[in-house]
């Protein structure tokens, strides 16, 4: 098994993004990522609690962000699929679609079609603070949805995708194209670029301490010793 070093050197110049992300979802998990954030001064990069994994529990997802932006409508316009569809066929590989519909409940703008036109473009999964449909056609498919909920409702005349590809509020994150976006069943983290380096290699750092951490618990070491110990909690 080849032993990948966890240093900042490392990030810079030798892992693919398709290797780090593999990495990530192999080793971290989204309450870690979280610590580093605030270990490196960015301490609300946690996403809302409503937003959930609505397709497989134990999935873990790793990518870069690509945001697209939403807002209610109350009309059926000439047009109603064509931002949205232009926006889906930019989908790069290992991109997380991260939508921002402002909590909106007009409709589900994800749904099956979406998550397979996504996937064949190389996506990873899908993030959005409002409503999904499809919920069991998209678990069959295994690609991960984290929403706020779900609705039967199609987006046509209620909803439009009026820019993408540009920053965005999600979740009550600010998330910017090409930022590492992480889920896990316990939530969604997002990695500011400019501390991304730093919060990987801290995120990883945490990880090793706590297994040591755990480790010694196991064998009957008092909580307080282990945390003098490793400093973690």
């Amino acid at each position: 098994m080849k032993v990948i070093p966890m240093s900042l050197d490392y990030f810079r110049h030798t892992i693919t993004d398709e290797e780090l992300f593999s990495l990530m979802e192999e080793k971290l998990y989204a309450a870690v990522i979280a610590d580093a954030c605030d270990q490196q001064g960015f301490p609300n990069q946690g996403m809302d609690h409503r937003i959930r994994l609505m397709t497989d529990s134990a999935v873990k997802v790793a990518g870069r962000a690509m945001t697209i932006l939403t807002v209610d409508i109350y009309e059926i316009t000439d047009d109603p699929y064509g931002r949205e569809i232009e926006a889906i066929d930019n989908v790069k590989v290992n991109d997380i679609v991260v939508v921002c519909t402002n909590y909106s409940v007009r409709a589900g703008f994800w749904g099956q079609i979406l998550s397979t036109a996504a996937r064949a473009r190389g996506a990873k999964g899908a993030v959005l603070d409002g409503l999904t449909r499809d919920v069991e056609k998209i678990k069959q498919m295994g690609f991960p949805v984290f929403a706020c909920g779900r609705s039967v409702l199609d987006s046509k005349g209620r909803m439009t995708v009026v820019n993408y590809n540009c920053p965005v509020v999600c979740g009550g994150v600010l998330v910017r194209p090409g930022e590492i976006v992480f889920g896990d069943s316990d939530g969604v983290v997002v990695i500011p670029r400019e501390r991304e380096k730093e919060i990987l290699e801290a995120s990883f750092a945490k990880v090793e301490k706590e297994n040591r951490t755990l480790e010694e618990l196991r064998k009957g070491k008092f909580l307080r010793e282990a945390y003098k110990k490793y400093g973690v909690l």
